[in-house]
């Protein structure tokens, strides 16, 4: 996977037609000769799946992992196309712009709004999806490895693991989220306390402009590669691949989970829990799983609070940490449970102790929901009294989850202008909001959906504000989208700088020099429109 700048072939007898008005079959027609005549490599047409075809849900559902934009009454795709070559992929990208047909890009499908293969604001529109460009080249000896943005990053681990057993990445903790999308958002997991987010350890990348070209970091230039790590999928061109730096793992790391409820004093620990975590030895990650349970006395309804952890290094050192900084958690030499890094990841995904590594392999992931999610990060310690009225919330709501994810260590010292991603020193975690349910029914979705709305509106005097920042790979459409035709700087705004600050700017420069055109654009694309000025961006 040797990076390089590769211009494709000329367009040759292209039939400029717009697909407006045109039907599903002249669309896939038109599309098909521009392809053949664009492509340097023959494409079968049987990587293309239209809605005739037995295979087209099943290719869509694939990888998508929220239901809610999996309904019926959601747009789909005019057709699915999944390349097998880069050459394929190009060619993709030179007929979408020419013929005037919107693309969507999809790599993992973990998108928490479906912009990867749902468009709400313009049809039609057709589905490029990855899932065939995923080979992985780890190198050892010089601690990089170059992964295609199909792949998993459980896939990423593993091959990994193949080399050595004392090398690991720092991305995220899903296993089957896609390669490609989970680092243009930053990635974080279980090591980012100590090297930080995945796309702080990128070194160079592959990605296909708006002319079909494949251009590596130095043919990029630094504007555009500070771009795609970390300012969001789906706003600057498609990602073919990343170089990702390995990190020294020890060979024996420490994971625990230890539960405490309303009634074992769970409140005074999780107020503990926020003075120290981001404070802590830089190799010890706690996050706090927050959920109800029958667990009270009796099986009464209560919230739990579960400390989920991978400690890099062994259960006796993490104990001397766990006495000295966090007692209060209680942390026994039987909560430990020491293992291969490798097998760390298995443990914190929530696989059984007897799970082997090759499940890594499996491209998609069974765990799939209807699922609402929203973000937020914290500045201060949120008091007794404010816990105790969220549990009040969560106990009244319809199963609703949080997550708090511990910062510090090496996320204080990364500058937050290093890349797009911006929530760094002075962040002591972020919370994840999360509501699912399990059927289709619009009146369950509304349900569960204004239940998070209300917890997360009752949060808002004691998360960070000005902006009320969120993370942008837990897309989240309440914060705002752009228009089809008309979007101006300071609509975009709303939602661009809750995620990405002052970073915001920079990336509407760095679009504007690079897609003028905004070939590629989503509900929440980066914008090519300068400050105050509204004109069309399709």
């Amino acid at each position: 996977m040797k990076p390089s700048c590769k211009c494709i072939l000329p367009l040759v007898s292209v039939l400029l037609l717009s697909a407006s008005g045109t039907t599903s079959i002249s669309i896939l027609n038109n599309f098909l000769k521009c392809l053949t005549a664009n492509s340097e490599v023959y494409i079968p047409f049987s990587n293309f799946y239209t809605p005739n075809n037995p295979s087209f849900l099943s290719v869509l559902e694939s990888s998508a992992q929220n239901l809610r934009y999996l309904v019926p009454s959601m747009p789909k795709p005019e057709f699915i196309f999944t390349p097998l070559t880069e050459s394929h992929l190009q060619a993709a990208v030179i007929c979408s712009r020419y013929l005037r047909i919107h693309l969507r890009v999809r790599s993992g499908g973990h998108d928490y709004e479906g912009l990867s293969y749902v468009s709400q604001i313009e049809t039609p529109f057709f589905l490029l999806d990855l899932a065939e460009l995923r080979s992985i080249e780890v190198d050892i000896n010089n601690k990089t490895a170059w992964v295609q943005a199909g792949a998993t990053i459980g896939e990423l681990y593993y091959r990994i693991s193949e080399k050595s057993n004392i090398h690991g990445f720092a991305a995220g903790l899903c296993p089957s989220v896609g390669v490609g999308g989970h680092i243009t958002g930053g990635g974080y997991g279980t090591m980012m306390r100590k090297y930080g987010l995945a796309a702080d350890n990128v070194v160079d990348a592959r990605i296909v402009d708006t002319r079909g070209r494949i251009l590596d970091r130095e043919a990029m230039g630094e504007d555009l590669f500070w771009a795609i790590r970390g300012g969001g999928g789906g706003s600057f061109g498609i990602i073919l691949a990343w170089k990702v730096k390995l990190v020294p793992v020890p060979e024996t790391v420490t994971v625990f989970t230890v539960s405490k409820t309303l009634e074992q004093g769970a409140t005074k620990i999780l107020y503990k829990w926020q003075q120290v975590a981001d404070k802590l030895d830089e190799h010890l990650f706690i996050r706090v799983i927050i959920k109800l349970a029958n667990a009270g006395p009796k099986g009464k309804r209560t919230v739990t609070t579960s400390y989920n952890a991978l400690f890099l290094g062994d259960a006796e050192r993490l104990l001397q940490v766990m006495h000295k900084k966090f007692p209060e958690l209680g942390l026994t030499r039987n909560d430990c449970i020491e293992k291969s890094w490798i097998k760390s990841v298995l443990y914190i995904a929530g696989y059984s102790n007897y799970t082997e590594p090759e499940i890594l392999l499996e491209e998609r992931s069974l765990f799939k929901s209807y699922f609402k999610a929203k973000s937020d990060f914290v500045k201060e310690p949120i008091a007794e009294t404010v816990l105790e009225g969220l549990w009040e919330m969560l106990l009244e709501g319809h199963d609703p989850e949080m997550i708090w994810n511990p910062y510090g260590g090496m996320m204080s010292k990364i500058s937050e202008y290093e890349i797009p991603f911006p929530h760094r020193k002075g962040n002591l975690f972020k919370i994840q909001y999360l509501n699912g349910w399990k059927d289709g029914d619009n009146r369950t979705a509304t349900k569960h959906i204004e239940g998070i709305r209300r917890i997360y509106d009752y949060m808002a005097p004691y998360v960070s504000m000005f902006p009320r920042a969120a993370y942008v790979n837990y897309r989240d459409l309440d914060l705002g989208m752009n228009k089809k035709c008309n979007t101006s700087y300071i609509e975009a705004a709303t939602w661009g700088v809750k995620y990405f600050k002052e970073n915001f700017n920079r990336l509407v420069r760095v679009k504007i020099n690079v897609d003028p055109g905004n070939l590629f654009r989503h509900e929440q694309s980066i914008p090519p429109v300068p400050v105050g000025l509204e004109h069309s961006t399709a």
